[in-house]
């Protein structure tokens, strides 16, 4: 049994969970609205409170979908109900961020402004040196702010560029000259 596969997620209070044809999954909460298809080899039930994803049999490509098919639904509930954000922070001398309605204008060293249209659903944010993604969808928030890092990866001489907030640049030591 997978074990992460087999533990049944609680649904909050003010959340929603309807199940269509297809293992179609739609999930309302306060936040808003998710809508997912799942695998259709799995059973979704919900019961007293919960959901619960079944699998038909001990087939290695079910077993995979087990715990996947359980972490997408878990994700879907804490999305409408808390929200997911990721942050990102700018290093470098005149790499800075600004914000204009939906668009994101980034000065990265580049000869022109980088400009980006924040997609559906996500939301941007600047402070100071610091940029906030936050949305329902953890995929979306995850995928867009990959997208913002890969504008300017951070480099390994001088930590200059964007990176998340908690990644861990290694450093490496530059030339010597030769005597």
């Amino acid at each position: 049994m997978s074990r992460i596969g087999k533990m049944p997620i609680a649904i909050p209070s003010g959340v929603t969970v309807n199940m269509a044809e297809n293992n179609t999954v739609t999930v309302k909460g306060p936040k808003g609205e998710l809508t997912r298809t799942l695998p259709a080899v799995l059973t979704i039930k919900q019961e007293d409170g919960n959901i619960v994803v079944e699998r038909p049999d001990d087939q290695k490509e079910n077993k995979a979908l087990h715990g996947l098919t359980r972490s997408l639904l878990n994700n879907m509930v804490i999305g409408v109900t808390e929200g997911y954000s990721k942050t990102l922070e700018i290093n470098g001398v005149g790499y800075r961020a600004a914000k204009q309605g939906k668009k994101l204008t980034l000065s990265l060293g580049f000869s022109h402004p980088v400009e980006m249209e924040d997609p559906e659903g996500i939301t941007t944010e600047v402070k100071d040196n610091q940029i906030i993604v936050s949305g329902i969808s953890k995929e979306a928030v995850g995928q867009y702010a990959a997208v913002i890092r890969d504008k300017k990866r951070p480099e390994p001489y001088k930590g200059k560029g964007i990176k998340y907030i908690d990644e861990v640049i290694r450093r490496k030591v530059g030339k010597t000259g030769k005597k």
